[in-house]
């Protein structure tokens, strides 16, 4: 795709409005703005199907309002149907189809900044392009974590509804039976009667807590120690922070490598990176950068002082800054940590599986023995 620079762009014309020459200035104070796009975004797969028809339909010669008119054949929802016909509207009455995307509040920052360079630069038909391999590749990326996990979250669930119904009532009855007949139990016996009583007893305070966490976890979920705090754990999990790293950093590496290819200039990708990434240490990472460059510092040499980017992204990212192939840099990074996360996650996949058998094939035989050591007792004493 030819390059765009935003400091030599011109006047440009789209299809269905003109535009007034681009200043870089004015955009770089829209990008210190804390502006909010909405919580509520369309899915991944909606917004990739849009993207891909739009495309398609503006290359063919189709003008925007066509082009949305067979769009919206495409939705049979009411809701989908609704949302494109209201950014149709917008446009109709003038506004551009970034600020139509932005009224809606359903698409991402990213999206909004992308479009709105596009439309800026006259290259709207290759940035919806960008837009629709950013998100088929983060679909894949999603479905790849995703399949790794489905199989052994089902067991466990499976496993956990098992055991929730022998501890509610395969126990209690036959703990009924061992009083009925004044058996003598066994330590381990005893110990999963009570085990039992109390899983009864407490699992609906059980079951408030967690409601009652989950709140909390809601309205304290954006604040900056909470952010800070979980992230640090989450990275320092044995086996798994790597994994979440890597997922975080492949994310990170992939917009980079869309904005670079963009020609996007560098603080602008990292101002528009600080508000799509949530990862705290990528974030707050990002800002310390963005003051160092504007001080004159390299962006490797900025990157260079976090640990949650690896020494190798730091090497090549010092090529790639000296030779100017910072897009081809980030695409070879993106690729390589997919592949590892691919790879890491179905080694760790294939770990879980046996031994989440092993562990709950355990735990319900020590139920059952528990449950039959008095019956042999019973059965002996009987002279069977």
């Amino acid at each position: 795709m030819p390059g765009i620079n935003l400091n030599t762009i011109k006047l440009q014309e789209t299809t269905y409005q003109k535009k007034p020459k681009f200043d870089t200035s004015k955009w770089l104070q829209v990008l210190k703005k804390d502006i909010k796009i909405g919580n509520r975004q369309l899915s991944n797969k909606k917004r990739l199907s849009f993207y891909t028809d739009f495309h398609a339909l503006l290359s063919s010669g189709v003008d925007i309002k066509t082009a949305f008119d067979l769009i919206l054949d495409n939705y049979s929802k009411k809701d989908d149907k609704q949302l494109f016909q209201l950014v149709q509207q917008d446009i109709v009455k003038g506004s551009t189809l970034s600020e139509a995307l932005q009224h809606s509040g359903r698409f991402s920052l990213y999206e909004y900044y992308s479009i709105k360079i596009g439309e800026e630069t006259g290259r709207l038909q290759d940035v919806l392009k960008n837009l629709s391999e950013y998100l088929s590749k983060k679909i894949d990326q999603q479905r790849k974590i995703t399949n790794a996990f489905s199989y052994p979250v089902i067991v466990l669930l499976t496993a956990l509804a098992a055991i929730y119904f022998m501890m509610n009532f395969i126990v209690p009855m036959f703990e009924d039976v061992f009083n009925r007949y004044g058996i003598e139990l066994p330590t381990l016996t005893r110990f999963v009667i009570k085990l039992s009583n109390g899983f009864s007893g407490y699992f609906l305070y059980f079951i408030l807590f967690t409601i009652l966490l989950v709140f909390i976890i809601r309205v304290i979920r954006k604040k900056t120690w909470y952010r800070k705090s979980v992230s640090h754990i989450a990275i320092h999990i044995p086996v798994f922070g790597k994994l979440i790293r890597k997922i975080h950093l492949a994310r990170f590496c992939l917009i980079m490598e869309l904005l670079m290819s963009a020609r996007t200039p560098l603080l602008n990708a990292i101002q528009l990176i600080k508000k799509m990434i949530t990862f705290y240490p990528i974030q707050h990472s990002l800002t310390l950068v963005e003051n160092d460059i504007l001080k004159g510092s390299s962006f490797y040499e900025s990157l260079g002082k976090f640990k949650i980017y690896d020494k190798r992204m730091i090497s090549l990212i010092k090529v790639a800054e000296e030779v100017n192939q910072l897009d081809k840099v980030f695409s070879r990074l993106k690729d390589q940590y997919s592949s590892e996360i691919e790879y890491q996650t179905g080694i760790i996949s294939t770990i879980m599986e046996p031994l989440m058998i092993v562990f709950i094939g355990s735990f319900v035989g020590l139920i059952l023995i528990s449950m039959y050591l008095p019956m042999f007792k019973l059965s002996t004493g009987m002279g069977f």
